[in-house]
């Protein structure tokens, strides 16, 4: 399925590099794996061959799919906000979102932070959230759309600065 010094996607922990392929001998049985670096951290995962699919590891992005991902960020409409959540249950549910293998889901969690921001402050734990899912989503489209990551980053925070900004007008106005 994969080949060695390809990029892939690990949920929850980013872009990786297959670095080799071995087999190793656990519980007595004999079993090959995948050992991914993260890019990121330089972490290093054991991926069994044969449950690659099923704990999530994917292909990056292609260029489409980074695109519209990247678009998606920008659509504003169907924000529903907070309202009538607690943080605690918005917590469970962005931490689930950002261990999918969906780049969707993760760029969701990224988006509904950054617009929650506008009207409250973040707890600890949102925005760490934030910066994960704001790493998970720069890196992959890093590798999509083959585009320097700082780049990507800084396009990201424009796009919802501008919103930001906005927001302070329009209270600015009300005082």
């Amino acid at each position: 399925m994969f080949q060695i010094n390809e990029l892939v996607v690990y949920p929850a922990q980013g872009v990786g590099q297959i670095e080799r392929i071995q087999s190793q001998v656990i519980g007595g049985m004999t079993a090959d794996y995948y050992i991914v670096r993260i890019l990121s951290n330089s972490v290093t995962l054991m991926v069994p061959v044969s449950n690659a699919a099923n704990v999530g590891l994917r292909h990056v992005s292609d260029e489409p799919t980074g695109l519209a991902v990247f678009e998606s960020l920008k659509d504003r409409s169907e924000f529903t906000g907070y309202t009538g959540q607690n943080w605690n249950r918005r917590y469970r549910e962005y931490s689930e979102k950002l261990k999918s293998t969906d780049l969707s889901d993760v760029a969701y969690v990224l988006k509904e932070l950054f617009l929650i921001g506008m009207d409250k402050e973040l707890s600890f734990g949102e925005r760490r959230l934030l910066e994960q899912a704001m790493t998970l989503v720069s890196m992959e489209l890093t590798y999509a759309l083959g585009r320097d990551q700082a780049v990507i980053k800084a396009e990201i925070n424009d796009m919802f600065q501008d919103v930001i900004l906005k927001q302070q007008e329009k209270m600015q106005k009300i005082k």
